[in-house]
């Protein structure tokens, strides 16, 4: 299938202000910023097109300096869902794929990517579709500490037999005290049919996407089909930039899978 990712990007996150040009540190002690490990992510995968979708200056600057095509969208986008839908209204594209890449997800290994766009050689009905990390013990208890702490950290993903998803929450889903319990993590990567993405735009946020603050939660309340795409992390831990406290957290994991 023609793919486009897009690595949505914005400089005025509420929870970490300038987070896309945040320095992270590689295993050769090096330092990228997060949107260049995010897009480095991204062009990982093959046979695929890739830019970067932001509204700021600061971010497009660095990203084409880095050798990225840069997109450039409107102020008004309230998520990165919205911003890939306004960056592919603002260009001449004929793509059975759209795949949102976070641009705060620099630890996304291609193969949760490819899954996705594999996922859709099955007809499930699904208008997008999302990788779901079954978590270890570690990740559960980081997921708990945080929350524990009144920070939010990583989302988790609960769904049916036939993995069509159910919710997706900042808590962590479902309830439970053993340290081996089906808890989900879900990793911020979508891919979208373009008809969907842009019906998307036409939807307002609805009660449960304000609360949560999680933008694919428009989709199950307008009654739409999310598949949710088990993804085998081969021994790789998962963790996004959500907070100036994830950064060391990161900066550890990069170093340890030996990524420069």
């Amino acid at each position: 299938m023609k793919t486009l990712i897009v690595v949505p990007a914005r400089y005025a996150s509420t929870r970490f202000p300038g987070k896309p040009l945040v320095e992270l540190t590689g295993a050769d002690g090096k330092s990228k910023s997060l949107i260049q490990r995010s897009w480095e992510a991204a062009m990982a995968v093959e046979n695929v097109d890739v830019v970067v979708a932001t509204d700021d200056d600061r971010i497009k600057d660095a990203a084409e300096a880095f050798g990225a095509t840069v997109v450039m969208t409107s102020e008004s986008c309230a998520n990165g869902t919205e911003r890939c839908a306004d960056a592919i209204a603002n260009m001449d594209t004929d793509y059975d794929l759209i795949v949102n890449l976070q641009g705060d997800a620099p630890l996304s290994p291609a193969w949760f990517v490819q899954d996705l766009i594999d996922s859709f050689a099955h007809d499930t009905g699904a208008d997008m579709a999302t990788p779901v990390l079954r978590c270890d013990p570690e990740t559960i208890a980081a997921f708990k500490s945080d929350r524990a702490a009144g920070q939010v950290g990583g989302t988790t993903a609960v769904f049916d037999k036939n993995n069509k998803a159910l919710y997706f929450s900042k808590e962590v889903l479902p309830y439970s005290n053993k340290i081996d319990a089906p808890i989900y993590h879900h990793v911020g990567i979508y891919a979208y049919r373009p008809a969907a993405l842009t019906e998307y735009m036409s939807w307002p946020e609805g009660p449960l996407e304000a609360e949560e603050g999680l933008e694919q939660l428009r989709f199950l309340e307008n009654g739409r089909h999310i598949q949710c795409v088990e993804v085998d992390g081969k021994g790789r831990a998962f963790w996004e930039v959500n907070n100036p406290s994830d950064v060391p957290r990161v900066n550890m994991m990069l170093q340890k899978l030996g990524i420069a």
